[in-house]
């Protein structure tokens, strides 16, 4: 496992708190090489570091005694250990202790958003913050200069700077940030016998094998461009956060995965598809369902349909080709609405302002 979903989104809210709120933040890290690939200048022998005015130190076992902040996050049910509960119990006046959950569209997470939770033992208090689609969840991450750094965006620089040729009339550009998935194989041959160019930039990851085989090679590395039929495949090195939401704007549709990258594509506005992290006994699809009744509100009955056959299909490993030419119809379409849905994600707040305002307000 790569855990880039879970340090992304702690370093990106790390870095908004430092940034936009002037806060002094300490980033706990267990899996310090995994987290160099989204900071490359992290240094992963470090226990102690300063980085983009971040403190990011090496979570070991024991932890290494420090005092702790006035707001305590506990990231995606992380468990505090005894010894530093106790150095929060000990503390006047006590941290706020919040644990910061997944994000998830279902019905039952705005009744717990925000919600108290007493400590068994110690005279402590975690309170649950939810990210989510609207105002009564936290809503999402988001900078306050993503706009700006949107309309300066160029596609042609872009292309440049990872030595892409000029993008060619009608072609169909894609981003593929995905886990091993069985229907990857599928959708690359339509993709090879479709009447339509298309280029797909395929970050360094966990999918290049499945990729590499499926062309009949050994092995892709980043820089290595591979065609078969209509599909041509680039392999980009693995990006930081920020050069990601350029490839994001600069695709016509963007497979992502996971938490942080979902979310960034609904901000780049263009048609996207999610792969949403496996769980036992199916219970994603639920969460996948919940979150495509909000998506897909008020779109004509075609394109939803169009959408939820591919997404469950490519969630599910099969079937990804006969779903696929609706879903490229549906494209235009769903060009379309995504700037409807991010205006509507946008009126929500994003999820540091409100965490900020909740810790002073809503638990002094």
């Amino acid at each position: 496992m790569d855990n880039f979903g879970d340090i992304g989104v702690c370093w990106r809210l790390a870095r908004q708190l430092v940034v936009e709120h002037g806060l002094a933040v300490r980033l706990w890290v267990d899996e310090l090489k995994s987290a160099r690939r989204l900071i490359p200048t992290l240094d992963p022998q470090a226990a102690c570091q300063h980085v983009d005015g971040v403190e990011i130190r090496h979570w070991v076992e024991p932890l290494v005694a420090v005092p702790p902040g006035e707001v305590v996050i506990a990231a995606f049910a992380g468990n505090l250990p005894d010894s530093f509960l106790t150095a929060m119990a000990r503390c006047v006046p006590r941290p706020r202790w919040i644990n910061l959950e997944y994000l998830s569209a279902e019905s039952w997470v705005a009744g717990c958003h925000g919600l108290p939770s007493p400590h068994p033992a110690l005279p402590l208090v975690q309170h649950f913050f939810f990210p989510g689609l609207d105002g009564s969840t936290g809503g999402l991450l988001r900078e306050v200069d993503l706009a700006a750094r949107r309309g300066r965006f160029s596609e042609d620089a872009f292309r440049r700077f990872f030595g892409l040729p000029p993008r060619e009339p009608g072609q169909c550009l894609v981003s593929l940030f995905s886990y091993e998935n069985p229907g990857l194989g599928e959708l690359l041959g339509i993709w090879a016998q479709g009447m339509r160019q298309v280029l797909c930039l395929v970050p360094e990851g966990r999918v290049l094998p499945e990729v590499a085989a499926w062309f009949g090679v050994s092995g892709l590395q980043p820089g290595d461009r591979i065609r078969k039929g209509n599909l041509t495949v680039t392999v980009l090195p693995f990006v930081e956060q920020s050069r990601y939401d350029e490839l994001l704007w600069a695709c016509d549709v963007n497979f992502v995965r996971g938490e942080d990258s979902f979310v960034r594509a609904q901000w780049a506005e263009a048609p996207f598809v999610w792969h949403i992290y496996a769980q036992q006994d199916d219970a994603h699809l639920e969460k996948l369902d919940a979150f495509m009744a909000h998506y897909l509100a008020g779109v004509s009955p075609s394109v939803a349909c169009a959408v939820e056959d591919f997404w469950r299909a490519w969630n599910g490993g099969e079937g990804v080709g006969a779903c696929w030419p609706a879903f490229e119809a549906a494209l235009p379409a769903l060009a379309r609405h995504a700037s409807t849905w991010s205006v509507q994600l946008q009126a929500a707040g994003d999820l540091a302002g409100n965490l900020v305002r909740f810790c002073k307000v809503e638990i002094e």
